[in-house]
């Protein structure tokens, strides 16, 4: 059912409850008070009993099918009957035309409305001697007016409704958008960090046991000490899952005041890719200051990741690593003497395996804290992996 130009409100219904029982009461005194107590004014008076009786029903009437065009039907005909008998009854025309606008779609509102101005019009004139035209005119054109201002109200809030509407469903588009943009960065961190970290940590272990394998037999105080080793590299990588899971730094990069930690770190990265027959050699340039917990990590975890890639994919016999500290930035360098590859083919299905995966593991991560990463490397040249992050990056700003 088309509802009504005036959006019924429970507080606006409320009063004009009151104000039509108010009117009755007065124009029914009134009445009493210019008119014997007759059958005429017996019928007045229930006729205005009736009215107050029907108007007080719609609540009742309001969500049953095509009541309420029923109950606005009754309510109207009984006003226009009391009105015409009686017109000083004409001031309860305010309430009922109220709730005409509530009830009756535009165009029989304002024809209801319209009809309603010119009975009372014509009640008017009739206890007067003279016949005034514009006793008619006005009110209609009134009436025209008002209806007309709140048709105008009516659409434009109901424009401004469908624009929240659309404001509130993109809100909830956006948020579930964000959602899936965070559970997305979330995978990919996991699976960088897994690759950078865990992963070296795995390869560590699959290394030292085959070399534990091969020396079983020939040289068991060797092979132990690979199985020892390898132990040493399980215990470590479960407490780096953990870390990774909770997005914490690496536990000697936490609470760093001095920068002392990072260099110390490098060496421990450094040591693990030499257990593996690589000759790896760490420099620091500069004097070492302390960087942000994240940015220490993020070096540590491309280190790790850039030494895997060597040990794993580059046949290589030597690396370097170089950390350089400038007055703005802290720069990071992996090189290797190894096969090389070509840098503008990442991705690709060839004997260097998951190397591109890893290279871009490093460039994103790079980016998530405001640094860079570039790979510099040619077939046969060997590889340079560099980092480098502006000293304030990742510092969180409150």
């Amino acid at each position: 059912m088309e509802e009504g130009i005036l959006a019924p409100v429970a507080r606006l219904d409320r009063w004009l409850d009151a104000i039509l029982v108010v009117l009755l009461v007065t124009c029914s005194a009134r009445y009493l008070l210019r008119h014997d107590l007759d059958g005429t004014a017996l019928l007045v008076l229930a006729g205005a009993t009736l009215l107050g009786a029907a108007y007080l029903t719609r609540r009742l009437v309001a969500d049953r099918a095509a009541w309420p065009y029923v109950w606005i039907a009754v309510v109207v005909v009984l006003w226009v009957a009391l009105t015409l008998a009686a017109p000083s009854f004409a001031w309860t025309a305010v309430p009922v035309a109220f709730a005409v606008l509530q009830v009756l779609p535009f165009a029989y509102a304002v024809t209801v409305v319209v009809v309603m101005t010119a009975v009372v019009s014509v009640a008017w004139s009739r206890i007067t001697d003279d016949l005034d035209p514009t006793v008619l005119i006005g009110p209609v054109g009134i009436a025209l007016v008002t209806v007309l201002s709140y048709r105008a109200l009516e659409r434009e809030a109901r424009s401004r409704q469908a624009l929240i509407d659309e404001l509130t469903d993109a809100q909830a588009d956006l948020a579930a958008a964000q959602h899936r943009s965070g559970a997305l960065a979330e995978r990919t961190r996991l699976s960088r960090e897994i690759h950078d970290s865990v992963g070296q940590g795995l390869s560590s272990i699959t290394l030292l046991l085959a070399a534990a394998e091969q020396d079983w037999d020939r040289r068991p105080l060797v092979a132990r000490q690979h199985v020892v080793a390898a132990g040493t590299a399980a215990r470590e990588g479960l407490d780096e899952v953990r870390r990774v899971v909770r997005d914490l730094a690496p536990a000697d990069l936490e609470d760093d005041t001095t920068g002392d930690a990072l260099p110390a770190a490098l060496e421990r990265a450094g040591a693990t890719a030499a257990s593996h027959g690589l000759d790896v050699r760490v420099r620091v340039h500069g004097d070492p200051v302390a960087v942000s917990a994240d940015v220490a990590s993020a070096l540590v975890r491309s280190t790790r990741g850039a030494l895997a890639n060597v040990v794993e994919h580059a046949h290589a016999t030597r690396a370097d690593i170089s950390l350089t500290y400038l007055s703005d930035e802290v720069l990071l360098d992996v090189r290797d003497d190894g096969r090389g590859f070509d840098p503008t083919r990442p991705g690709r299905p060839d004997a260097l395996g998951d190397r591109g995966r890893g290279l871009d593991g490093i460039r994103h991560r790079a980016g998530d804290l405001g640094g860079s990463a570039d790979v510099e490397s040619a077939p046969g040249e060997g590889t340079t992996v560099s980092v480098r992050f502006p000293i304030t990056a990742g510092v969180s700003r409150g």
